[in-house]
């Protein structure tokens, strides 16, 4: 009997995914041609199957539907890659044990099934929360990461304003603060006139990271 060895083929499928999925695309050549590969490969896979008779045969074609399944997923990752894509090959690959599991409980009577069952469905709500959890945690890294781009960003922009109206001869001055968030500025202080507000303005707006300019400045009495 040629069997599917399920986990080691998620696993290989998963070491690779895990190194590269988030940074490669496909053609839609590319994707159709796998997709093409995929079914080809499941048809054979099934075809083995026939030959064998009773529970054999009906764990043989779960086998060939879970590797079916798990691939269709890892190549939705390759595709269209995203923490969610990754999180499906996850349960593609909980759900293609499950399927197996169960078919071999078959062989199985009485209590020994009823066990055997539980702990099949006790591996796949198991290996689901495991998934949903590493989802959860690959979100709050990503939106750590936006985040410290952000304060970054505005840091350069902040940086970059301050300098400009110290270069400016018609400013030079100090007492002019800039506070910069999600690449809006904020100018606050006092300067000697009004024309000096409108300058400091107009010099904002020309750096580059600035979104939007709101003066607080006020003319010296």
């Amino acid at each position: 009997m040629n069997k599917f060895n399920i986990s080691a083929i998620v696993l290989a499928i998963s070491l690779a995914y895990s190194v590269n999925v988030m940074a490669q695309t496909m053609s839609k050549a590319e994707y159709k041609a796998a997709e093409q590969s995929i079914m080809t490969e499941y048809k054979s896979a099934k075809a083995t199957c026939g030959s064998l008779t009773a529970n054999a045969k009906d764990i043989c074609i779960a086998e060939a539907k879970g590797k079916e399944m798990v691939a269709k997923a890892e190549l939705e990752a390759r595709h269209k890659p995203s923490h969610k894509a990754s999180h499906e090959v996850s349960v593609a690959k909980a759900e293609a044990d499950y399927a197996v599991a169960k078919e071999r409980c078959d062989d199985k009577t009485g209590s020994d099934k009823d066990a055997c069952m539980k702990a099949a469905k006790t591996a796949l709500e198991s290996a689901k929360t495991d998934a949903n959890a590493q989802l959860q945690t690959s979100k709050a890294n990503s939106t750590t990461k936006t985040t410290m781009g952000t304060k970054i960003d505005d840091t350069v922009v902040t940086t970059r304003v301050k300098s400009a109206l110290l270069a400016d001869s018609s400013i030079k001055s100090f007492d002019i603060t800039v506070e910069t968030r999600k690449g809006e500025v904020q100018l606050s202080g006092f300067v000697d006139n009004q024309t000096q507000i409108d300058r400091a303005i107009e010099i904002a707006h020309s750096i580059a990271g600035v979104q939007k300019v709101t003066n607080k400045m006020s003319v010296k009495k």
